[in-house]
């Protein structure tokens, strides 16, 4: 059995991390400009970083079978998670109607489509067209400034992110393991720790760079600017996600910790941690919590939840729904194509 490696575990668990507590501290941004500042810092390396991990362990899409495992993993769990969110809303917003729309993903569950998505995109960059990197990614960074002009690509299918993030993910995959050698060394680490650190002071004192810019899921028509411009500004984040993704990893421990075991479960976690993010923004606790004051405490909340969701115990529940589903659905298509012959 290949043992699993310890750096990239370490990464997707910190960064699993950060994502809830970028989800649970979502609630404050509007009245805390710290708060604000510290949100946006995290999201211009949380979901890049780890859409670059994605693109680094998709060197084997071209093998047999691939699409078929990875439509298993990802297409069948964003089905059923889509259905449970939409029963979960339903009853937690007090909605009048249900409506189930597959073709608007929930929240979250972008990623699972847009991960798909970037995988079969890879068929097209390196085995149809067999693009060079330096080639491959000058069309995957044109196609996503450009992709901001379509206004009717948005949350759709989660078109956009899939353009906008694309890159990074095709950056992910050009990348080999020695790469990542030059970013474990002390004057790295100084380097990054300032960057942060300037990052982190340009949003606290330019807040009006908008926070929506680093989702990647919203057309230039959304923003106040005209294209022209709308356009400097995508580029200019393309220019800081790949800064702050290498920032990011030269912090990221190469020995094994108490967390590195959980890394493996970064997708359970990402399926279930929303359903106790939005019962809390819509509960009265929500209002009491002093964010700033109260930081450290959100922390902490962040990586008990994230480590409890990681446990063996929630991977346990979780998987079954989905293995369920896909048993299902396979007896189905068996016996449709059983039918056909």
């Amino acid at each position: 059995m290949k043992q699993r490696d310890y750096y990239f575990d370490n990464a997707k668990f910190i960064l699993i991390f950060l994502v809830v507590f970028g989800h649970l501290i979502r609630s404050y941004i509007e009245s805390d400009p710290f708060i604000l500042s510290l949100y946006k810092t995290i999201y211009t390396f949380h979901m890049p970083a780890f859409i670059l991990v994605a693109g680094f362990f998709a060197k084997g899409f071209y093998k047999k079978g691939y699409i078929q495992k990875l439509a298993k993993k990802l297409i069948l769990p964003y089905i059923v998670f889509q259905l449970i969110y939409t029963v979960y809303y339903y009853f937690l917003y007090e909605k009048s109607t249900f409506e189930l729309d597959p073709l608007n993903p929930h929240w979250s569950l972008w990623f699972l489509i847009s991960l798909f998505c970037w995988n079969a995109l890879l068929y097209a960059f390196i085995k149809w067209l067999k693009f060079k990197p330096a080639i491959g990614l000058t069309v995957a960074f044109s196609l996503g400034l450009l992709v901001g002009f379509a206004d009717v690509i948005s949350n759709y299918l989660s078109l956009s992110r899939t353009f906008v993030f694309f890159p990074i993910f095709l950056m992910g995959y050009y990348l080999e393991k020695e790469h990542f050698e030059y970013f474990k060394t002390s004057k790295a680490r100084i380097v990054a720790g300032s960057l942060f650190v300037l990052v982190f002071l340009g949003m606290y004192f330019i807040p009006e760079f908008s926070d929506k810019w680093l989702l990647g899921s919203k057309p230039y028509g959304d923003f106040e600017w005209n294209d022209t411009v709308s356009v400097a500004v995508r580029a200019f984040v393309y220019l800081l996600n790949v800064v702050m993704i290498f920032s990011f990893f030269t912090f990221v421990p190469t020995k094994r910790q108490f967390f590195t075991k959980w890394g493996k479960n970064t997708l359970y976690v990402y399926l279930l941690h929303g359903f106790l993010i939005r019962l809390f923004r819509e509960s009265q606790l929500k209002d009491t919590i002093d964010p700033t004051t109260s930081l450290i405490l959100l922390l902490g909340v962040s990586l008990v939840l994230t480590m409890i969701f990681s446990t063996k115990f929630f991977t346990s529940i979780t998987q079954p729904i989905v293995e369920f589903k896909s048993t299902k659905i396979q007896k189905l298509l068996s016996k449709r194509e059983m039918k056909t012959r």
